[in-house]
């Protein structure tokens, strides 16, 4: 099920992809392509290249490539059908569904999320003017609220009754569960789910609302915050609270603050830090890592001190890998939450931030703080638990300057530190093991076959007379020569590759320096027939059939000479080039001519 084919490909087509992408960052004709700095990671020199003729872009920095619809699902966060529809409309395209159901579901999502922004709407104007709101007024001017950031987070007020919003709005039954904004109680009652409580309406990184956290009166029963229950429009794994507001700040400082609750995002705001988000009543997710990688490779945790030194540590050394993220700690007081920080002492918040450890610093630190430094035992004890929180680090450099800074504190031999990560003891019923070290990612090579696929790419006709597949050796690049010979595209070709084939493909299509095709053509001509002599010299060995293939050797090693210099014309190189191909044939080998 999903968008039909045929208006997949025309939304392809319609969009301007130079167009979409300089909406979000400045892009300068250099060559035959597009270039301009990465709007998917913080960059001060120009690594991304657009191919407007192909409709492709590629990050040399960051490896981001893709076309016009990963580029929205990039920037967006959306789904593939998402995607389409918004650039559907941009370009003016309607779109057809193979399962009528499917654009009925999606449709319905728009639908509901509309409601819980006419929701946000209500409850901000009643927050702004109903007289039964003024206790809500009061209460958040004492928490350091003033109009300007109540309209700019359109904080909210929920009134006291069973179902006002549901009136307000004349929602049906299934459209208050379905958006979201209340049930049916025990009676088949409408009943709305925030009541008497400030609102705190969540959007998503786009804008739109899709839930809200509300927060208890003073004197009022209940938990202190209820967020909204999940639904088609809002969950909570998957939606980080102010990055609406914050995104563009991340980008800009290359750091985004994560927090516990709304209060603590207004108030980092309040203290002039606005690159801050907060977990909807949740733990943080790998869901919201990928959300905010987007926008930045540097996360500060602002948790309250002790949850942060409990966070489990082989989660974070995995994030740290698995997507390339710097973790560190907000240097918070312990006890105090960036709310009241930032109204006691907004210095001391921006402090925290700027001031953010490591993780395992913060935590190596926490722990060695606890523990008494006057007598040998008592080091001895606060060396044996930093310790063992240093062996749970993946990297092994980055562990021994942690001995180092344990063996200055502790006053203990560092090499005995060493032998104790080299073998861990069981410890309060837990073995403590050295965290396994993960893969890091492969870079693609720059070779020759790049350059002539590169040549394909730009349809040079020297390129389209001499090559063919038997002149390449690496199977990834045959296969992506192969692609391009039958398609129509580059767009096509990289529909039938593979991930790892099409994102070298897309890769190569976006890379615009001058190429001289007669020395590319004459490398790679010359390195299949160094190819194809030592492969017939192994036959000779086998077979012993040296009169009658050692004219061949001779041939092509005579041209391998020649080659070394790349002064050969491309004429002459073109019946070279279709003997390799005849000869490395393995249908033509028993009948292969003699050398010319």
């Amino acid at each position: 099920m999903g968008i039909v084919d045929e208006d997949v490909e025309r939304v392809r087509q319609s969009v301007d992809i130079v167009k979409l992408i300089s909406e979000h960052t400045q892009l300068k004709r250099v060559g035959r392509r597009w270039s301009g700095l990465c709007p998917f990671h913080n960059e001060k020199t120009p690594s991304f290249s657009v191919n407007s003729e192909e409709g492709l872009y590629h990050c040399f920095g960051c490896k981001k490539s893709g076309d016009a619809i990963s580029f929205v699902r990039e920037l967006q966060m959306l789904d593939f059908p998402g995607a389409i529809e918004h650039l559907a409309r941009i370009a003016g395209v309607t779109l057809r569904y193979t399962d009528a159901n499917e654009g009925a579901v999606r449709n319905r999502r728009k639908e509901l999320m509309n409601k819980v922004g006419q929701a946000a709407d209500f409850y901000h104007d009643y927050l702004l003017t109903a007289p039964e709101a003024g206790a809500a007024r009061g209460y958040l001017r004492d928490r350091g609220f003033d109009g300007d950031m109540v309209r700019r987070y359109k904080v909210g007020m929920a009134p006291d009754g069973w179902d006002h919003l549901a009136r307000k709005l004349n929602l049906s039954n299934k459209d208050l569960i379905d958006s979201g904004l209340g049930k049916m109680n025990s009676r088949n009652k409408q009943m709305d789910w925030q009541r008497n409580r400030i609102v705190f309406p969540v959007f998503d990184e786009r804008g739109d609302a899709v839930g809200f956290g509300g927060r208890i009166m003073p004197g009022g029963e209940g938990a202190k915050y209820i967020n909204s229950q999940e639904c088609a429009v809002y969950s909570k794994s998957r939606v980080l609270y102010g990055l609406n507001w914050a995104k563009e700040h991340i980008v800009s400082t290359n750091t985004a603050v994560i927090c516990e609750g709304y209060t603590d995002v207004t108030g980092f705001s309040r203290a002039g830090i606005l690159s801050a988000v907060a977990t909807c009543g949740t733990a943080l997710t790998d869901d919201h890592l990928k959300l905010l990688k987007r926008f930045t490779n540097k996360i500060v945790l602002a948790f309250d001190a002790d949850d942060a030194g409990k966070a489990a540590a082989e989660r974070v050394y995995e994030w740290e890998q698995k997507y390339e993220i710097e973790v560190l700690v907000a240097d918070l007081p312990t006890g105090v939450d960036p709310d009241d920080l930032s109204r006691t002492d907004p210095e001391r918040l921006v402090e925290s931030v700027t001031n953010a450890l490591s993780f395992l610093a913060f935590r190596l630190e926490r722990e060695l703080g606890r523990h008494q430094m006057d007598s040998i035992e008592h080091r001895a004890r606060a060396a044996e638990e930093a310790i063992a929180l240093v062996g749970e680090h993946p990297n092994v450099l980055v562990r021994d300057q942690y001995v180092m800074t344990i063996a200055d504190r502790c006053r203990m031999d560092p090499d005995r530190l060493r032998e104790m990560i080299k073998n861990p003891k069981k410890r309060r019923g837990k073995l403590v093991r050295e965290a396994p070290t993960l893969p890091m990612p492969q870079k693609g090579s720059d070779h020759v076959e790049d350059q002539a696929i590169r040549l394909v790419i730009d349809q040079n006709e020297d390129a389209e007379v001499i090559l063919s597949d038997t002149l390449f050796a690496a199977p990834m690049r045959k296969e992506i020569y192969t692609a391009l010979h039958e398609a129509a595209s580059v767009r096509e070709a990289v529909d039938v590759l593979g991930a790892n084939e099409g994102g070298l493909l897309i890769e190569l299509a976006a890379t615009d320096d001058e190429l001289d095709a007669q020395a590319v053509l004459s490398r790679l001509v010359g390195r299949a027939a160094e190819r194809l002599a030592r492969d017939i010299e192994a036959e000779m060995r086998l077979g012993g059939q040296i009169e009658e293939l050692l004219p061949d050797v001779k041939y092509l090693r005579q041209w391998v000479i020649d080659l070394r210099e790349p002064s050969t014309e491309l004429n002459d190189l073109a019946p070279l080039a279709e003997w390799i191909a005849m000869r490395s044939a393995p249908v033509a080998r028993d009948t292969a001519e003699s050398s010319p």
